[in-house]
């Protein structure tokens, strides 16, 4: 794990996301927008507030001092529990599509598979599909 990379890369966009980051309430509004979190029966993990501060917010908290796990465990939030659809609103204007997109590439240079819904097989076999993915250390 390249902890400079990642270090490197909130720093070029730490300006607009700790903006972004600090502006959201975790008012949940913007769930109503995610239509995961629609067929997922309102289970928190997949509203867009809480993909992001669970993934971006924590990488920026820790100033991207975080382990191999969490990385992996910000994956299963920001591949398998969002699509990057577009579609999440925000009434204060945050634009977590953006924050998303950024994670993704900060995992991807962390060398972290994405895991996509649509395969990962039928919803009861989720969880050890995903983590069969998974390079351990």
């Amino acid at each position: 794990m390249n902890t400079g990379v990642m270090q490197d890369m909130l720093q070029q966009h730490k300006k607009r996301m700790s903006l972004n980051l600090a502006a959201c309430a975790g008012c949940s509004l913007c769930a109503e927008s995610c239509f995961l979190f629609e067929l997922n029966n309102h289970d928190p993990r997949y509203m867009p507030s809480y993909k992001v501060l669970n993934s971006l917010g924590r990488l920026y908290r820790t100033r991207g001092r975080v382990n191999r796990e969490e990385l992996y465990g910000m994956a299963e939030l920001i591949w398998r529990n969002c699509v990057l659809c577009g579609r999440c609103y925000c009434p204060f204007g945050i634009d977590i599509p953006a924050m998303i997109a950024l994670t993704r590439d900060i995992l991807r240079e962390q060398d972290i598979p994405g895991v996509y819904p649509h395969s990962l097989g039928k919803p009861e076999e989720k969880n050890e599909a995903c983590c069969d993915q998974r390079e351990r250390p």
